[in-house]
């Protein structure tokens, strides 16, 4: 049987093609170790507490993509409470001169745990500085071993849904304030929507190998499988769990939560439904086509908003009364200190940063904030592409940041405090930036 010349030329250019148009893509992951020990205050609470011991690891874990020909793109998850660019930028100017990729390539994102030591002044305890100190490295070093360790792969990817870990926790009560703590005896209902999307990024060697995988769930990370210790969260051992089974590199992205909480859920439960939810999710993806590898990442400008202290200090002392009673006093005083320190930047302009990476028709939104879930679907929903992620606490951290409808509702997340100092419409402006950054992405080919 005669070949005919023809047909393999046209199949070496079909392959060339092929190969220029996004089956050149390659991975590489690398976790890296955040050390910590029983001194360290832990985030997440009104007051510091103190861990005796620690179940799975905290991590800097990165995942590097590149494309021949361009500069690679990566996403670092790390398992803290936040990260703040005061310490994310230098990290990224070392990637960039040591690694080569640019810091505006680089997502560095907060998976949200509370259960990790504190890296950031907020409510009752400060910034434990040797922490932050190893996180800073820990970044770099990922994104290098990541870097170094980039092969040939394919992308698969599934978006899943769990719909049970988590809800609406911005309950509305009968005397017309929003829940936050204690019973939930006068519950009328939710006051926003719950987000169960599950997206699943997956990364296999052209031999069918994991390299890594990427999964994201909108839901505060509050729950240790072991009562009292240092811990990722359940999101974060669920994702270790699968890693020691599955082999390969597993992150866990935090979407926008900051109206989402499990409030009925143990722990453990949580845990295995994630773990067997993200397994069903892998198995299930389908592979896609990288024909776009890029990142966009700009500064938001936003300011402090201005507010009154004794209506602040009347909605504080009234809720922490009625739902602690004599234990109201301490936290309060919390409050009340923050807004003393606050108080002289009233009006002060901020800026911060927004960044969105296309990855083929797929795009991930990092936002700096606890953000409303509402505000996450909006963008979701008017994105140009296929699926979009929205990674909330990526690369800084301002606080919880809500609709505007949200803010007249009042509650823990709008008391004024480190928590919550934006100004109302600072959620409605970083959905409209990240909208026009996302078609300008999208846009260019």
């Amino acid at each position: 049987m005669k070949t005919n010349p023809l047909l393999i030329v046209l199949g070496c250019c079909w392959l060339a093609t092929t190969a220029a148009h996004g089956q050149s893509l390659r991975v590489g992951a690398a976790a890296v170790d955040i050390e910590a020990d029983d001194s360290m205050p832990i985030a997440g609470g009104i007051d510091p507490w103190y861990a005796h011991g620690q179940e799975g690891k905290l991590r800097a874990t990165a995942v590097v993509l590149q494309k021949a020909g361009d500069p690679p793109v990566a996403v670092v998850s790390c398992d803290v409470l936040f990260v703040c660019r005061d310490f994310v930028d230098p990290a990224l100017a070392e990637i960039e001169k040591t690694c080569g990729i640019p810091a505006a390539n680089v997502l560095v994102h907060a998976t949200h745990t509370h259960h990790a030591p504190s890296v950031t002044r907020v409510h009752g305890y400060d910034r434990c500085q040797a922490f932050a100190d190893r996180l800073q490295h820990g970044i770099v070093e990922a994104v290098g071993k990541a870097k170094g360790a980039l092969a040939d792969t394919t992308f698969a990817f599934k978006l899943a849904e769990e719909r049970t870990v988590g809800q609406n926790s911005r309950l509305l009560l009968k005397d017309g304030t929003t829940y936050w703590i204690g019973s939930r005896d006068d519950v009328v209902g939710p006051t926003g929507p719950f987000d169960p999307d599950l997206p699943v990024f997956v990364f296999r060697s052209p031999a069918g190998k994991l390299q890594a995988l990427l999964f994201g769930h909108s839901t505060h990370s509050i729950g240790s499988l072991k009562a009292g210790v240092r811990s990722p969260s359940f999101y974060g051992m669920a994702a270790q769990d699968l890693e020691s089974q599955l082999g390969g590199t597993v992150a866990f992205l935090e979407g926008a939560s900051g109206s989402t909480h499990n409030l009925n859920l143990a722990p453990d439960v949580m845990f295995q439904r994630i773990r067997a939810a993200v397994s069903a999710a892998m198995d299930a993806a389908e592979p896609r086509q990288v024909l776009k590898l890029a990142s966009l990442k700009r500064e938001f400008t936003f300011k402090v908003r201005a507010f009154d202290e004794a209506a602040e200090e009347k909605a504080v002392a009234e809720y922490c009364t009625k739902k602690l009673g004599g234990n109201a006093e301490p936290v309060v005083a919390v409050f009340r200190q923050m807004r003393k320190e606050l108080a002289p930047n009233q009006g002060k302009d901020r800026a911060t940063w927004l960044q969105v990476v296309a990855i083929g028709d797929m795009a991930i939104v990092g936002v700096p904030a606890e953000f409303f879930t509402k505000l996450g679907m909006d963008i979701k929903r008017q994105s140009p592409f296929k699926n979009t992620v929205v990674a909330e606490l990526s690369n800084d951290w301002i606080g919880y940041v809500g609709d505007r409808d949200s803010h007249k509702l009042g509650g823990y997340q709008f008391w004024m405090g480190h928590h919550s100092y934006a100004e109302p419409g600072t959620g409605e402006r970083i959905v409209a930036q990240a909208l026009d950054m996302l078609r300008e992405l999208a846009s260019n080919k």
